[in-house]
């Protein structure tokens, strides 16, 4: 079985789940936040006391920030890939899953790993089951 501790060399599948979340954010919508002074955000004008909702499946579909936004790419969080220096912590604005800043998600590091160790293990024990039984290598 894999383990925590092996996770740090399997680099692809960490690019699977960083796609996986870019096309299907765990909250679509993110929670609410209220302005605290007008802004000007690319010509629109938000007065202070505003509620703002951030619509993270769009933000992570955004055609300017990603090219090809519907394909299933886990190439461009690898090494020479367009996306490989973005992260999930949210100071990359264009990549937001679990939001950004003080008020980002405190989940994120045990919902990352449990999904890492979840699908490193379910990957290993398909292809043994399937080596097992003479299909595949």
């Amino acid at each position: 079985m894999v383990k925590e501790e092996n996770l740090d060399s399997l680099a692809y599948l960490r690019a699977v789940v960083k796609e996986t979340l870019r096309l299907h954010p765990p909250a679509p919508l993110l929670l609410p936040h209220q302005s605290m002074v007008d802004c000007d955000i690319d010509g629109y004008t938000i007065p202070s006391r505003t509620r703002v909702v951030i619509n993270a499946w769009a933000v992570c579909r955004h055609l300017g920030s990603w090219g090809k936004v519907e394909k299933f790419m886990p190439e461009r969080f690898r090494d020479g890939g367009s996306a490989t220096t973005i992260d999930l912590k949210g100071n990359d604005f264009q990549f937001i899953p679990f939001g950004a800043g003080r008020r980002m998600c405190p989940g994120i590091n045990l919902g990352l790993a449990t999904v890492e160790i979840m699908l490193a293990n379910l990957m290993y024990c398909f292809i043994g089951a399937a080596s097992w039984h003479g299909e595949g290598g």
